[in-house]
């Protein structure tokens, strides 16, 4: 095993036993700092990574800081309307530039020394560089000091980075799940960016452990009562893909009051309708797609055992002509904050169980766990220690 190796030899030979005799990654992995280091390193570094959804800076001169794994970045809007990421660190002496969301900003600006940067990265102003009232200096060159660009791409709204640059094209990634799910077409959606669309919920928890409840249904007559009345445990079923994992019912109803109710994507049959899917894209953001409504929900790594959860809805773009959608996407809102807040007591409690000796890795029921253990095969591929014919 290479020094580096983001798991043992043993960890992944337990991981690819048949799901029967399986175990899973080990305490240390959701807790330990040297651990996470690694994985910063192996996975929010080499992997592509959703750090925003694009609706967050609507228009050119919005910008809005996130990090990757401790990392700061900021993601903007140059003037012509593209998405742009670059390292948020000032090339001058490394200050953060950017640390609130902003609107239509005509440049960066150092809070340091007031260098300002445009919005495609170019440094354009260095005040007093070549002394008081000197904005230039003989043998100094702005040209290789701008902003160290992010590759980035935007899909489905969301904004994707891959900090070392040399990840596989993320179209081929997104491909699977595009495919599976092109009878939901996207270009009908749209993100309001209001609170009633929008959550950010602070968890106690390492980040896998947000994803694994995530991608089983087993949990779900204990822990979501509400939820399980209409959508019952018999009616789920699992979903597994080269870059996702996860699970859907076939008893999608989502019960509005008041005879509200949202427009739905077009040319769905009625058992599309009915069907909900829940995954996650590797690594870090979870999908939602129903009948009416989509949601993005990014897991903000902030260390080994927290994590932040901020959701975003999307509706079909028609539903903004109804007088009534503001007090329904808050109803929606409210709804998954109700689901997610029951997932969030369950998330901390396996987080408090990592640390007990008596507890390392567990087990996978061969039947009702297989999208969990999918998930934590994903993490050793992405090490690049996945058997060939995973």
């Amino acid at each position: 095993m290479p020094d580096d190796a983001l798991l043992s030899n043993d960890t992944v030979e337990a991981l690819f036993r048949a799901p029967e005799l399986a175990r899973g990654l080990p305490n240390a992995c959701y807790h330990d700092r040297e651990y996470f280091a690694r994985e910063a390193d192996k996975i929010f570094t080499r992997q592509w990574v959703c750090v925003a959804v694009a609706s967050e800076v609507p228009e050119p001169g919005d910008v809005k800081p996130v990090s990757v794994a401790g990392k700061p970045l900021v993601v903007l809007r140059d003037r012509t309307g593209v998405v742009r990421v670059f390292h948020n660190v000032c090339s001058h002496r490394g200050v953060k530039l950017v640390d609130a969301p902003c609107k239509g900003v005509p440049a960066l600006r150092c809070p340091y020394h007031s260098w300002a940067y445009a919005l495609d990265g170019q440094l354009k102003a260095t005040p007093h560089v070549g002394g008081v009232g000197q904005n230039r200096a003989a043998g100094f060159s702005r040209d290789d000091k701008g902003l160290k660009p992010v590759r980035a791409v935007v899909w489905w709204d969301m904004v994707f980075v891959n900090i070392s640059g040399d990840a596989p094209d993320f179209s081929s990634l997104a491909a699977p799940l595009s495919e599976r799910w092109k009878r939901w077409d996207m270009r009908h959606l749209r993100y309001g960016g209001s609170e009633d669309s929008s959550l950010s919920l602070p968890v106690n928890t390492n980040w896998k452990l947000a994803v694994e409840n995530y991608c089983e249904s087993y949990h779900l007559p204990w822990v979501h009562p509400g939820l399980n009345s209409y959508s019952r445990l018999e009616d789920h079923y699992h979903i597994f893909g080269e870059n996702f994992s996860g699970q859907g019912s076939t008893k999608y109803d989502p019960r509005l009051p008041n005879a509200w109710s949202l427009p739905k994507f077009p040319d769905l049959t009625e058992e599309e309708e009915a069907l909900a899917e829940y995954v996650v894209f590797f690594p870090n953001v979870l999908l939602g797609i129903q009948a009416d409504h989509f949601y993005v929900m990014i897991l903000d790594v902030e260390d080994s055992q927290k994590t932040v959860e901020r959701l975003h809805i999307y509706y079909l773009q028609e539903a903004w002509e109804q007088p009534d959608l503001p007090a329904i996407r808050a109803l929606t809102r409210d709804r998954w904050r109700e689901v997610f807040v029951e997932d969030i007591d369950m998330v901390e409690r396996l987080q408090q169980g990592r640390v007990s000796p008596a507890f390392d890795g567990g087990c996978f029921s061969p039947v009702m766990d297989t999208p969990t253990l999918h998930f934590q095969r994903l993490i050793a591929k992405a090490a690049g220690q996945a058997p060939e014919n995973f």
